[in-house]
């Protein structure tokens, strides 16, 4: 292939974590290990919330949305990891790569979409209590959540078509092990500052937006907390947002702490390796948080554990 530009890519490399191939089936077994907590560890939240009628509500039915969105996020880009690994390749097409980053763009944006309507809602349940059923009904919920998932495809749809008329050089390696909308962008040979100005813009408003409402929320939830009388009714307020904090704070501290230390290094492998935080790390930590501190879900979990026992063909064949 010549210097000059190619139009007709056809595949990119994905460099990944490190090239030595002692460290390929240990990197394997870390990633499919965590795939797998991810996956298992947000089902099991989804079915547990199905499963018990009394966590039909607003608050469950958001989470319910977020652990299906966690799946999902992870699993637009592990997989085509774990399976490189396996066959000892590092090639993506050009289209598997335009697909990764659109799905990427589109799971990441409703991560942090549902955890400001999580804060919403936690707002609406410790400072109007008596009208939490009223605003809160099945129609805004629904509203909402069609908002999430409209905004996260419009705004995927408008990076992905302003990659697609680039051209890209004939180094064609991504040091990362994904396709990431900055990697794509940084990789071609056409005028990259519209695209840059729009992706910068983008991220202020698609992270900076939900973020000012998330921290106004619980700046309102705090003042509302103090104003309790008692220590008990304290408690019992703080801990409905105990874990949708926790949960928020790992997953934009994460979320930061990845381009502070992009921008600090300008190293390629080490954005990779913090990127790990929140692309896999985070999803795969958040149904430990809601399930270890939520009486509600270990109570689901645990009927859902002993319904599954009951029907179970072993369990079944004894009785009879």
């Amino acid at each position: 292939m010549g210097p000059g530009n190619d139009t007709q890519m056809s595949e990119f490399l994905l460099l990944g974590f490190s090239e030595r191939p002692e460290l390929q089936p240990l990197i394997f077994g870390i990633f499919l290990s965590m795939y797998l907590i991810t996956v298992v560890g947000n089902l099991l939240i989804n079915l547990a919330i199905s499963s018990d009628s009394h966590l039909h509500t607003p608050m469950y039915f958001f989470l319910a949305n977020l652990s299906f969105v966690d799946i999902c996020f992870t699993s637009t880009t592990v997989p085509k990891m774990l399976l490189n690994i396996q066959t000892q390749s590092k090639i993506i097409t050009y289209e598997g790569c335009i697909t990764q980053m659109n799905f990427f763009l589109i799971f990441s944006v409703l991560d942090i979409y549902l955890l400001a309507v999580m804060a919403y809602d936690r707002f609406v349940a410790v400072c109007h209590p008596l009208h939490y059923t009223v605003i809160m009904n099945p129609r805004l919920c629904g509203l909402l959540l069609l908002l999430c998932w409209v905004t996260s495809v419009l705004h995927s749809l408008l990076q992905t078509s302003m990659v697609l008329p680039l051209s890209f050089c004939t180094k064609v390696e991504i040091p990362h092990f994904l396709c990431e909308l900055n990697q794509m962008i940084k990789l071609s040979c056409s005028d990259t500052f519209l695209n840059n100005l729009v992706m910068y813009l983008a991220a202020m408003l698609i992270a900076g937006g939900p973020l000012v409402g998330i921290l106004y929320s619980y700046s309102k939830i705090v003042s509302s907390i103090c104003g309790i009388s008692t220590a008990q009714g304290k408690y019992k307020a703080f801990s409905t947002c105990a874990s949708h904090l926790s949960v928020v704070s790992l997953f934009f501290c994460t979320g930061l702490g990845v381009y502070l230390s992009s921008a600090a290094t300008q190293s390629s492998h080490s954005s990779a390796t913090a990127s790990v935080m929140y692309t896999v790390v985070t999803p795969m930590l958040n149904p430990f948080i809601y399930s270890l501190r939520n009486k509600d879900i270990k109570r689901a979990l645990m009927r859902f554990s002993a319904m599954g026992v009951r029907k179970s063909p072993i369990v079944l064949w004894l009785k009879n």
